[in-house]
């Protein structure tokens, strides 16, 4: 219906003689045209007839669907990804982050790797909960401008075991670093991501963001002694460095985080530090020099508790308990 409806305006502004008097309308020209065909008789019977003012609503409403339109598809558009909430490390990059069901009084969480804690890399099998820490980190806004220091009042949760993972809590709560910062956390995505998605993994240590998709799933990502499940697999685009181990990956569509950047194949050796491999269901190792991974978060959520608290014999909780892989 809407093609006809427009090929009727244009004719009835072609039978007036004043076919391109709207577009020299826009630019500010001369709109003698426009104002001749206004005011000429086929002009004014036009907008008094009934035909004239049944056209002009069928057209307004033609222009206010247009617009309506245009407009729903511009927000739907995702919004950039930026630096609010993420942290720089002294080491590392990493950010505060929040489960969907957190409430704005509990204590904030710093998410990182496990591989950034300051004690040094957690041995294959070892879990950390609970562990005093004083750690400080530096909180970023948007355009990567540090605006404060957050303190941690524990290491809640750190491993190296399945996933490679730390979990800081702090002295403030959220809302706390909202009001004082105007910061809020990013969210954790509760489901597993999908190849294919547009991700961008935002380095608080470097103040630099990486862009690029999920390729796809590795069942077991070896490197050294440790051993990762169901590891994010990146498209070459996103050529991570050191210091961005910790970052978090953040779905471009949603602004939620569904991974934590911690590894890459830097000189395409198989399976050794900083050189990890891929193993398939069936055992097959592939090497990808220069391609770099991340661990998924999803399974952590269920295990966050209320009050911030880690619960790791929460129904739905995928983090690993202390003793794992002993």
């Amino acid at each position: 219906m809407k093609k006809p409806l427009v090929g009727a305006f244009a004719a009835a502004l072609l039978l007036a003689g004043a076919g391109a008097a709207p577009a020299v309308a826009q630019d500010g020209a001369a709109a003698t045209p426009g104002k001749a065909a206004g005011s000429s008789t086929f002009g004014k019977a036009l907008g008094s007839s009934t035909f004239g003012k049944a056209l002009g609503s069928e057209v307004d409403q033609v222009i206010d669907q247009a617009l309506g339109q245009a407009l729903g598809k511009a927000k739907k558009r995702p919004k950039a990804v930026d630096f609010a909430g993420t942290v720089a490390l002294s080491n590392c990059s990493g950010s505060v982050v929040r489960t969907p069901d957190a409430e704005p009084g509990d204590p904030a969480l710093v998410m990182s790797n496990g591989h950034c804690l300051e004690g040094g890399m957690p041995g294959p099998g070892e879990v950390l909960v609970d562990q005093p820490s004083s750690r400080t980190f530096d909180l970023l806004d948007a355009s990567g401008g540090e605006v404060g220091t957050l303190k941690a009042s524990k290491l809640a949760y750190g491993t190296m075991t399945d996933t490679d993972l730390s979990l800081y809590e702090l002295t403030s709560t959220y809302e706390e670093i909202e009001s004082e910062y105007g910061i809020k956390a990013l969210e954790l995505n509760a489901e597993h991501p999908k190849a294919g998605t547009a991700i961008t993994v935002v380095s608080g240590y470097w103040k630099r963001t990486y862009s690029c998709d999920i390729d796809g799933f590795v069942p077991t990502l070896k490197e050294g002694d440790w051993t990762w499940k169901d590891s994010v697999r990146y498209t070459p685009a996103c050529k991570t460095i050191g210091g961005t181990s910790g970052s978090p990956v953040v779905d471009d569509a949603t602004g939620k985080v569904v991974a934590v950047n911690n590894t890459g194949n830097e000189s395409g050796e198989e399976c050794t530090v900083n050189n990890p491999c891929e193993v398939d269901e069936n055992g097959e190792v592939t090497v990808r020099k220069g391609i770099n991974y991340a661990q998924q978060t999803y399974q952590m959520v269920p295990c966050v508790g209320a009050g911030s608290k880690i619960d790791l014999t929460a129904e739905g909780c995928g983090l690993p308990k202390p003793g794992a892989g002993k």
